[in-house]
């Protein structure tokens, strides 16, 4: 063997040492990048099914919400009002000769 032969056959090794080192890298990264997709597609799915939970808790509250502004409007009605106030506070509309008008401010002048 000459010295160009071993030269060669240790560019060779250094070679294939290279392109053996960039293909572990080149898998090592392809698994990872797997793993990363594999992971964030379960992650988008916890989220989404988390989001979808919200929605159906929000279309719960609108419910109930809707429900009390139903029951105030109910409770805060005039007629109701009027009668409880007749029955359980024995109030009475005021005779004519005891109501008093009294002009807003800036229009007693005018007319």
């Amino acid at each position: 063997m000459n010295m160009f032969s071993i030269g060669q056959q240790m560019a060779q090794k250094k070679i294939s040492f290279k392109l053996a080192s960039l293909v572990v890298f080149l898998w090592t990264m392809l698994i990872a990048s797997s793993l990363a997709v594999v992971y964030m597609t379960y992650k988008t799915r916890a989220e989404f099914n988390h989001l979808e939970a919200l929605k159906r808790e929000h279309n719960k509250l609108q419910v109930v919400l809707s429900q009390y502004v139903l029951e105030e409007s109910t409770w805060a009605s005039f007629s109701r009002i009027e009668k409880v106030a007749t029955e359980r506070l024995d109030m009475q509309l005021p005779k004519a000769e005891h109501v008093i008008m009294i002009a807003p401010k800036g229009k007693a002048n005018e007319g």
